[in-house]
């Protein structure tokens, strides 16, 4: 029997969940410098992109569109950044970012620039609902 999925510990950390699409958690991460969200495949042991068979491939692609395209409707965004690095923490993720001109970083990376600051509880809650909003219409 294969492992079951789980989150890992410094992702649980690091982010809110807003929701899971057919293959992928949605998380937030709690830094309020930049709308951040992560697409995390709910499948165990996955590190790589082509560790996914064809089909989940395709679909991961699938959900990183609807999710970006949502993060850019909700923030109007300059632009976005879509990654999976995936260096520091094993467990395959991808980062879809909204970055602004004026943004602490911009236009170089976002990581290691300004200290997270986590969002204040309101403006999560606003954050998460205008995306679920627009992830999961109707």
């Amino acid at each position: 029997m294969a492992d079951a999925w789980t989150l890992h510990p410094q992702l649980a950390r690091d982010t809110v969940s807003i929701g899971d699409l057919p293959l992928s958690r949605v998380l937030i991460i709690n830094d309020a410098n930049y709308p951040w969200l992560l697409l995390v495949p709910r499948r165990a042991e996955i590190v790589e992109l082509t560790d996914l068979d064809d089909v989940a491939q395709a679909q991961l692609m699938t959900e990183i569109n609807r999710v970006a395209r949502a993060l850019r409707t909700v923030t109007g965004c300059d632009k976005l950044n879509i990654a999976a690095l995936g260096n520091v923490v094993p467990q395959l993720h991808v980062h879809i970012i909204a970055r602004f001109r004026h943004d602490a970083a911009w236009p170089k990376p976002v990581w290691g620039v300004a200290p997270a600051r986590a969002y204040e509880r309101d403006a999560l809650a606003r954050l998460a609902a205008a995306l679920r909003e627009k992830i999961w219409p109707g």
